[in-house]
């Protein structure tokens, strides 16, 4: 349970341990690492989007000076049924190619630059195919089937489609309910294919010594998960892989998986030297995990006075080349803000002819809440109803049913609401041509696997040890929760993120799981140090461990104990530990449940050029719970940095492809994602409802703040022009289309 205490670390803004490293350039990211007799590795990727290979002739390649390796799929173990089939036919393709970029042969050559000429030497033979490139070309009747054994999960056996899987969620009866409605919605909302964006491209070394043991060191998010994936892929038992991870320049769940890490390693085993793989720009965009492109069909029926009596939803999105889209996710959170009796959720996972999506930040919500916000949003407008009035009176609290069942603890989601209202964004006056949107956003939050190990020096400072990559400031807020419970100062802590054979196995930093469940096993660690120092205290006073107590940093007599002896700091202890039982360690692990859902409301003024269709966003506001915020610029970090990748996912990002499946953007130059220039500073709001599972209050803080900023700006963008855009992104050519549209009826 949250303690309600004062605190003398948590909520304060140390300066980042890893700060000086990095600003000097002193930190090494994937890029950087080296080994001695490192050959460099370069893929072959495949000119077409759907294509069937016929022959690979790797010949000539392998007689060029200078190449020590090269692989394709056939080196590749065959993959056991329900194994990892569909990740190693992504890292290398078998028997089709389905994406334009997808991974068909490797080389690794003592340069870069003999690697790449390698490439042109591998011949290829295909029998192209017609790609499938949006839902409607995937689901149509005579769509071409991507893989023809395979068979939608969820459904009944209607022979090869390109559907996936289904999942649904109901409850109560919808199709009554809404005959019961004095008004009723009915929508349909699209949104396309857009990237991360993460600065930084994928990168690793990959050594296989001599007795198998495959070393990596690369920019991950989960170092244990590149050691599962990679043994997966490559046959081996997990203990035969260790990973170490660099910093990361930006990851965003795109870093979640792997590419390049089972394909290096296997040209370091057939080279016997350590191999080096870095992705261009282009191969990133075309060949890693982008977010999903979706289609929502939604329904809502409410009373005159705003009372939602029902929902329902149909989702589609696209999984890419394998099976995986997030829309469970997509269905889980779509009406999971709002009281409602009856509702209906159906979702469909489709496969098309582009890259295998990956995570992006709250996987599937921001879509879902694109739509249900932007429908929300007519609908107040319709009844004549505030907004935020609207979302309140049929807002969820604790002790309310998700659509998918679990009920909700303590949650912040009015409270939100709450400060957007009273917020002096709310009620600013608007100029011409300028709008205002406000949309709420939810997500889940996990726990999943932790595991800490604290120990002391014999100073009495801390090292903390942990398995998860720090993507947004998870050192800082591990060693404040450390700095906390030992009473030490907060840069007497020195945070660690060690490797797969040094960390207890830690589940992947993602799913805004890391401050909530990492920090809580360095928490319990802690604890487990607070014991032994009660224990060594009472040995040094030759006295029961009941008589002592420990508070801030400090063992001292439990008063009325009849003992009156000076209190004994950490450090003090720290100095006696061999002479009172050697090192103080402490370890922990956990598998962390009742992470805390976490709500945002955002609000988002736009100013619209009707004369060309583009927007500037001119205002904007991020309101979240964040439980208990232990490091609030790092909160606020995540606030802003959510509300930007939403700005642009709305107004701009996307994936173009010409007919025959090639993406016709793959750079920064022509993938438009906003920069400095195109924004306003984003204003934060910090909420706090503690979540009373954890020992400090926290939720996870780092996908909620994603969620709402596409319903934001296509609801600010309403209200300054007039025109609903139920297609994203609102970039200048499509919002003129429908500014011209609109003049023309």
């Amino acid at each position: 349970m949250a303690e309600d205490r004062k605190y003398r670390w948590v909520g304060t803004r140390p300066i980042r341990h890893d700060g000086v490293d990095k600003v000097t350039g002193r930190a090494n990211y994937g890029a950087d690492f080296a080994l001695p007799g490192m050959l460099w590795g370069k893929i072959l990727r495949s000119p077409h989007a759907h294509a069937r290979i016929l022959r690979i002739d790797t010949s000539r390649a392998e007689a060029m000076e200078g190449v020590k390796a090269v692989a394709t799929a056939a080196d590749l173990p065959e993959q056991r049924p329900g194994g990892a089939t569909d990740l190693s036919n992504n890292i290398l393709a078998r028997d089709k190619v389905l994406y334009h970029g997808h991974a068909v042969a490797a080389v690794a050559a003592i340069t870069a630059e003999i690697a790449a000429q390698a490439l042109d030497e591998i011949e290829i033979e295909y029998e192209a195919l017609a790609p499938v490139l949006s839902l409607d070309a995937a689901l149509a009747d005579d769509a071409p089937i991507l893989d023809t054994a395979r068979r939608a999960r969820g459904m009944d056996d209607t022979g090869p489609t390109n559907i996936a899987a289904r999942v649904d969620f109901s409850r109560g009866e919808p199709d009554q309910a809404f005959a019961s409605c004095d008004v009723v919605l009915e929508r349909s909302y699209e949104t396309q294919t857009v990237h991360q964006g993460y600065i930084e491209p994928h990168a690793c070394v990959a050594d296989t010594k001599a007795d198998g043991l495959v070393e990596i060191w690369c920019s991950t998010q989960g170092t244990f998960t590149v050691r599962s994936l990679t043994a997966d892929v490559l046959g081996l038992d997990k203990s035969r892989v260790k990973v170490t991870p660099s910093e990361i320049g930006g990851g965003f769940g795109g870093k979640t998986t792997v590419y390049l890490e089972p394909v290096a390693a296997l040209l370091s085993r057939q080279s016997g030297r350590p191999v080096k793989m870095v992705m261009s720009r282009d191969e990133v965009f075309r060949a890693t995990g982008p977010a999903a492109a979706s289609r929502i069909e939604l329904k809502v029926g409410a009373t005159q006075q705003g009372q939602l009596v029902a929902a329902t939803a149909r989702l589609w999105m696209e999984a890419g080349a394998f099976p995986g889209s997030p829309v469970q996710a997509a269905a889980m959170t779509i009406l999971a803000p709002y009281k409602l009796d009856h509702l209906f959720i159906e979702g469909f996972d489709v496969v098309v002819t582009k890259p295998k999506v990956a995570a992006y930040r709250a996987p599937g919500a921001p879509q879902a809440a694109f739509a249900m916000e932007s429908l929300l949003d007519e609908l107040a407008q319709q009844l004549k109803i505030d907004p935020i009035d609207l979302r309140l009176a049929n807002a969820v609290a604790a002790g309310d049913q998700l659509p998918y069942g679990p009920r909700y603890k303590t949650i912040g989601m009015k409270e939100t609401l709450e400060a957007a209202r009273d917020h002096p964004h709310y009620s600013a006056p608007l100029g011409e041509n300028q709008g205002r949107g406000i949309a709420l956003g939810f997500w889940f939050n996990n726990g999943l696997n932790s595991s800490a190990e604290v120990y002391l020096t014999e100073d009495g400072t801390a090292v903390v040890v942990t398995g998860n990559p720090d993507i947004g400031g998870s050192r800082a807020s591990m060693a404040i929760l450390c700095a906390e419970e030992l009473g030490i100062d907060v840069m007497k802590v020195r945070p660690i993120v060690a490797d797969t054979e040094t960390a207890g196995y830690t589940d992947v930093t993602g799913g805004s799981r890391v401050t909530f469940a990492t920090g809580w096993a360095v928490v319990n660690a802690c604890r487990v140090i607070i014991e032994d120092l009660r224990r060594r205290a009472a040995q040094i006073w030759e006295c029961d461990l009941e008589q002592v107590a420990f508070d801030d940093g400090r063992c001292l007599p439990v008063e009325g104990s009849g003992l009156s002896h000076d209190p004994l700091s950490v450090a003090e202890i720290a100095r006696k530990m061999g002479s009172t039982g050697g090192p103080i360690n402490g370890q922990a692990q956990l598998s962390a449940r009742g992470a805390g859902p976490g709500f945002a409301t955002h609000l988002c003024d736009v100013e619209v050029d009707p004369e060309t269709g583009h927007v500037d966003v001119i205002r904007y506001t991020a309101i979240q719970d964040a439980g208990r915020a232990i490091h609030p610029a790092y909160v606020e970090g995540q606030m802003q940095g959510g509300a930007v990748q939403g700005i642009g996912w709305a107004l701009n990002e996307e994936y173009l492809f010409d007919d025959e499946g090639r993406m016709e953007n793959a750079s920064f130059l022509d993938y438009r994602m906003p920069v400095a220039s195109d924004l306003p500073m984003i204003d934060t709001v910090i909420v706090e409802v503690p979540n009373p599972i954890h020992p400090y209050g926290v939720r996870g803080v780092g996908e909620t703040p994603i969620v709402p900023p596409l319903a934001a700006v296509a609801n600010a963008v309403k209200h300054a022009s007039g025109v609903r855009m139920q297609s994203l992104p609102i970039s200048p050519p499509r919002l003129l289309a429908a500014l011209q549209e609109q003049a023309a009826e």
